[in-house]
């Protein structure tokens, strides 16, 4: 057999221990020290992340730059230790849109400040909007996580988990910064009794009293389709996915009980953090159970895209400038917080270029 024929050979098994591993989907993109929260990316090719407040980051927010994480949008503002006015606290939710602006959801945690909706100027390089998420809009027991960006109605549409029963949809006026909580307590948004396990290990948190809990959490996963139509979510513990008209939620005279007549169930879903959309309304989310990432069709059935060990609870999704679709992946279930007090948790941590099934909106 000559060296060609070798070779050839080689690519083809190699080809096919990819697909058997569940590898033919993604590429590790980046090796990460720290364990990312969300990623988006901007129209002209800035890749920006939140740093997760479990792990004690450094800075809350980074950009990925030839090979290093810079603190965005600078270090005073970005620092944990930073006392700047308006400094973030503690960011998970992040996306841009279309004028070139980053959003940053900081649920203030980690100070037990009133979480703010920051928008952040990336031609300016200067703060763009504030906006204060006080009580009742966002309850004492808030975790607001994620959100989707609306540039046709110029709102954004916040998750909130809270504390399970009380979870909700905050819907952000970006023009007036005016807020309203939605559909709180909503089938739609409250977590199902499943718990969430991972390599034979059940997620749980140890309360102040030392006692190991399984946790619960509601409405996390949020999207919304490219003609800004549908916006999409469900509780992360939870195995249906629902959707309603954005039209419906920036609708200020319908009445709570009118509202949730426009919620309709979409499909299955797996127990799952983030998700995005592509053009063709494919919604992809990780599979946190099964080491996977997912896909929802536009026929509303689900199947597994990728499945193998490195995809330790994908996080994040989002599309870039090229149709490329980013994701990172953080291990939170062996973090202390989830995993009973005992962190497990180790770098490196992933940034993961996901081959998706058609091209996306950069942010989304």
């Amino acid at each position: 057999m000559n060296r060609g024929i070798l070779f050839c050979t080689a690519m083809v098994f190699a080809a096919f221990e990819a697909l058997a591993d569940g590898n033919s989907h993604f590429d590790v993109f980046a090796n990460l020290d720290t364990g990312p929260g969300n990623v988006t990316a901007t129209a002209n090719g800035r890749i920006i992340m939140s740093q997760h407040q479990f792990y004690q980051p450094q800075y809350t927010v980074v950009e990925y730059k030839d090979q290093t994480l810079l603190p965005f949008p600078n270090k005073e503002l970005s620092a944990a230790d930073s006392t700047a006015p308006n400094k973030l606290d503690s960011v998970l939710g992040i996306r841009s849109d279309s004028n070139g602006i980053v959003w940053m959801l900081d649920n203030g945690m980690r100070s037990g400040v009133t979480p703010k909706l920051v928008g952040w100027n990336t031609k300016t390089n200067k703060l763009q909007r504030l906006i204060y998420l006080p009580a009742p809009i966002a309850p004492k027991d808030a975790f607001v996580n994620d959100f989707a960006l609306d540039t046709h109605h110029n709102h954004a549409f916040i998750s909130d988990p809270a504390g399970g029963a009380n979870a909700g949809l905050i819907v952000v006026n970006l023009s007036t910064g005016a807020a309203r909580r939605v559909l709180e307590g909503h089938k739609s948004v409250v977590p199902e009794n499943v718990d969430l396990v991972i390599d034979n290990v059940p997620i749980q948190v140890k309360t102040p009293a030392g006692e190991l809990v399984k946790p619960h959490i509601g409405v996390n996963p949020i999207t919304e389709d490219l003609a800004n139509e549908w916006v999409y979510f469900g509780p992360m513990h939870g195995l249906s996915l629902y959707r309603i008209k954005a039209a419906d939620l920036v609708n200020e005279s319908l009445t709570p009980e009118a509202l949730a007549k426009q919620v309709e169930r979409y499909s299955d879903k797996p127990i799952s953090d983030g998700i995005s959309i592509d053009e063709n309304n494919n919604i992809y989310l990780g599979d946190l159970a099964n080491n996977a990432i997912g896909v929802i069709a536009p026929n509303r059935q689900y199947r597994q895209l990728a499945q193998c060990p490195r995809l330790s609870w994908v996080d994040s999704f989002s599309f870039g400038a090229n149709g490329q679709l980013y994701a990172v992946v953080n291990r939170l279930h062996r973090s202390a917080t989830l995993n009973g007090g005992d962190n497990q948790s180790k770098p490196p941590y992933f940034l993961l270029k996901v081959k998706a099934l058609a091209a996306g909106l950069p942010g989304r």
